[in-house]
C-alpha cells in the first residue's frame, strides 16, 4: 500500500511544482511576428522581476514598467524573449521579425497595376508568386526588389503567350508617265537644178543618197542623168520634175500616256519582316577569276516592284511601322557594252521611312516626280543664219519625260477566319458556269428538252 502512495504523492508534486515555476517553452510560448524597425508592447499580468532575449540584434526587449514590456524589432531573424515574474512565473515568446511588405505591396501594383504579384518574406529573402504577362515583367519586378533583400527568389509564373497580332498591309502604286517629242526638219534634194544634182541636210534626219549619176566627157549635159534612193520619206515629200527639185520635210509631234497601277497585299506577324517583288531578272555576265580566270558565269538582277515593312504593333494599339517601297526599270539607253555583252542599266526609285498608325489609317509617298528635257538642234553654218530660207538648213528634235510615282499604304490589325466560316472569293463579273439543269419533283422526271425530243424520236418511228 505504501509503495502505491508513494509515486502518487510524488507526480502530484510535480505538477504543483510545474505549475507555479511556469511550463515549459516548447508548450507555453507564444509567437509574435514583427516588421523590421517597428515596436510592440507586452502588457504582463504580474510584476516583472527579469527580462533576457536570446539574441539582442534582433529584438530588443526593455522593462518601461512593473507590467509592460517593450520590444524593438532590430534585424531581420528570430530571437526567444523570456520574462520572469517575482512571483516566479516565466512566460517565453518566440519573435519573427520580417521584412516590413506592406511599402513592397504598394509598389509593385503601382508599377504594375495589371500584374499579379504577391510578395512574401522569409528572413533575409523574399519570395515573388504570382503569374505576369511576360518573363521581361518578372525580370523587372526581381530587379525592383533586389536592393531590399540579400536575396529575391522569383516563382512568378509566366502566362503563356496569345497569338500573335497579324498585321495586313495594303499597297497602291500608281506611276504616271508622260512623254513628248516635237521635231521639225527639212532635207532638200536637186536632181539638176542648176545642171548640179546633190542634197542638202543638216543629218540629223535620214536624206536620199545618190545611188547612180550618168555622164559624158567633157561633160555634155543632154542625156545626163542622176538617181537618188529615198530611205527615209519623212512626213512631207515634195518632187517637181520641171525644176529638177525635192524636199523632205519631218514635223512630227507626239504625246505619249502610261499608268501603271499595282496594289499588293501583305500579311505579317508582329515584329517579322515580310516583303514582295513584282517583275523579273534580269542576266549579267560576270568574268571570273583565279583558276578560273577569263572564264565567263551569268548572274540574275532582279527588278520591278518591290516593297518591305517591318510592323510592330505598340502598346497604344498603333503600328509602327518602317517601310521600303522601290520601283526599278531596266534602261537600256544607260547599258554597257563588255566583251559582245550588252548589260542593260537600272532605274530605280528607292525610298525608306518610318511612321505610326492607327489600323484603317493611311499615308501617302508622293512628290517623286522625274522631269526631264532632252533637245537636238543640227543647221548648215551660214546658210541657216539666211532669214526666212534658214529654217530649211535647220532641224531641231525635242523629247521630254515626266514620270511621278506615288505610293499609298494603309495598315491593319487582321485575325484568321474562324472555323466553319465562309470564306471569300473572287467575284466574278459574269456568272462563270450556269448550274445544271435539275429533273422535276417526281422521281423519273426528265427536263422538258428531254421529253421533247423523246416525243420527236416516237413521232419518227410512226413514220
Amino acid at each position: 500500500m505504501r509503495q502505491v502512495i508513494v509515486p502518487a504523492v510524488l507526480s502530484l508534486w510535480l505538477a504543483a511544482a510545474l505549475a507555479a515555476g511556469g511550463d515549459s517553452p516548447a508548450s507555453a510560448a507564444d509567437e509574435l511576428r514583427l516588421a523590421a524597425g517597428r515596436s510592440a508592447v507586452i502588457d504582463f499580468p504580474a510584476d516583472i522581476a527579469r527580462i533576457s532575449t536570446s539574441n539582442p540584434e534582433v529584438v530588443d526587449a526593455v522593462a518601461v514598467s512593473l507590467r509592460e514590456v517593450l520590444l524593438h524589432a532590430k534585424g531581420l531573424g528570430t530571437a526567444t524573449v523570456i520574462i520572469w515574474a517575482k512571483n516566479g512565473q516565466r512566460s517565453f515568446y518566440q519573435i519573427s521579425v520580417e521584412h516590413n511588405l506592406e511599402p513592397v505591396r504598394r509598389l509593385l501594383k503601382e508599377t504594375f497595376p495589371e500584374e499579379n504579384i504577391q510578395v512574401q518574406a522569409a528572413r533575409e529573402s523574399l519570395s515573388l508568386t504570382g503569374s505576369v504577362s511576360s518573363a521581361a515583367v518578372a525580370e523587372r519586378a526581381v530587379a525592383l526588389l533586389t536592393p531590399m533583400a540579400k536575396s529575391v527568389v522569383n516563382n512568378l509564373q509566366v502566362k503563356p503567350a496569345g497569338p500573335e497580332s497579324q498585321v495586313l498591309l495594303r499597297v497602291r502604286f500608281a506611276e504616271l508617265n508622260r512623254n513628248a517629242m516635237e521635231s521639225l526638219g527639212a532635207n532638200l534634194i536637186s536632181t539638176g537644178v542648176l545642171n548640179t544634182p546633190g542634197s542638202v541636210t543638216t543629218g540629223q534626219f535620214a536624206s536620199p543618197r545618190p545611188s547612180e549619176l550618168e555622164g559624158t566627157i567633157p561633160g555634155r549635159l543632154e542625156g545626163t542623168s542622176s538617181r537618188f534612193s529615198i530611205s527615209d520619206a519623212l512626213n512631207v515629200f515634195a518632187f517637181r520634175p520641171d525644176l529638177n527639185l525635192a524636199a523632205f520635210i519631218r514635223a512630227l509631234e507626239t504625246r505619249g500616256l502610261l499608268q501603271i497601277l499595282a496594289e499588293p497585299n501583305l500579311v505579317t506577324t508582329d515584329g517579322k519582316e515580310a516583303s514582295f517583288l513584282v517583275g523579273g531578272e534580269f542576266p549579267i555576265p560576270v568574268v571570273q577569276g583565279g583558276a578560273n580566270v577569263g572564264a565567263v558565269t551569268v548572274q540574275f538582277r532582279e527588278f520591278g516592284i518591290r516593297l518591305s515593312f517591318l510592323p510592330q504593333v505598340t502598346a497604344n494599339k498603333t503600328i509602327k511601322m518602317m517601310v521600303r517601297p522601290e520601283v526599278s526599270t531596266i534602261d537600256m539607253a544607260n547599258s554597257l557594252v563588255l566583251s559582245g555583252f550588252t548589260i542593260p542599266a537600272l532605274a530605280t526609285r528607292r525610298m525608306q521611312t518610318n511612321v505610326e498608325l492607327a489600323p484603317g489609317q493611311s499615308f501617302v509617298i508622293a512628290g517623286l516626280i522625274d522631269d526631264r528635257v532632252t533637245e537636238t538642234l543640227s543647221k548648215i553654218p551660214g546658210l541657216a543664219n539666211i532669214p526666212l530660207l534658214g529654217a530649211l538648213f535647220k532641224s531641231r528634235q525635242q523629247n521630254r519625260t515626266k514620270t511621278e510615282l506615288v505610293v499609298i499604304v494603309s495598315p491593319e490589325i487582321t485575325r484568321p477566319l474562324e472555323a466553319g466560316a465562309s470564306l471569300p472569293g473572287p467575284e466574278m463579273p459574269k456568272e462563270f458556269l450556269p448550274p445544271a439543269v435539275k429533273p422535276q419533283s417526281g422521281r423519273g422526271a426528265s427536263p422538258p428538252q428531254a421529253r421533247q425530243a423523246a416525243g420527236t424520236r416516237q413521232t419518227a418511228r410512226k413514220k
